[in-house]
């Protein structure tokens, strides 16, 4: 005699449950490297560090951390002879700041501000999205 088998699917259930899990954790990630990045940037007028911002792409299951500003490329690579792939300015220029007054510079030392961010905080987000996942039910 055959006993009766009842299959039930649960795969796109599953599927929501890590879903929105990982979207938690991108989410909650995404903010604390953007305010880590803004803690560790060099401020003059303030702008830049008020710039940093996350974006969640639920979709792709990917978060993106920047700044629209140019200066934030200057600030996390540097500028000139500081540049940090070597490829900057080798000579002196000169420049107008927004108060007027002039500068004449070789270039700016890269603060890594983002770089530094996501170093510190990647091997705890790891451990918390292991977490976040082992709990699943």
């Amino acid at each position: 005699m055959a006993a009766d088998v009842q299959f039930e699917e649960f795969s796109v259930k599953c599927k929501n449950a890590i879903e929105n899990v990982c979207v938690a954790w991108l989410t909650e990630v995404g903010g604390e490297i953007a305010a880590q990045t803004k803690r560790r940037t060099r401020v003059d007028t303030g702008q830049l560090k008020g710039s940093w911002e996350y974006v969640v792409d639920k979709a792709k299951l990917e978060c993106t951390v920047g700044s629209p500003l140019e200066n934030a490329i200057w600030e996390e690579f540097g500028t000139g002879e500081y540049a940090l792939k070597g490829n900057g300015r080798k000579t002196p220029w000169r420049y107008k700041d927004t108060k007027g007054k002039w500068h004449t510079t070789t270039g700016k030392r890269p603060n890594r501000a983002l770089h530094t961010a996501f170093q510190m905080i990647e091997p705890k987000a790891r451990r918390a999205l292991e977490i976040a996942l082992k709990g699943l039910k």
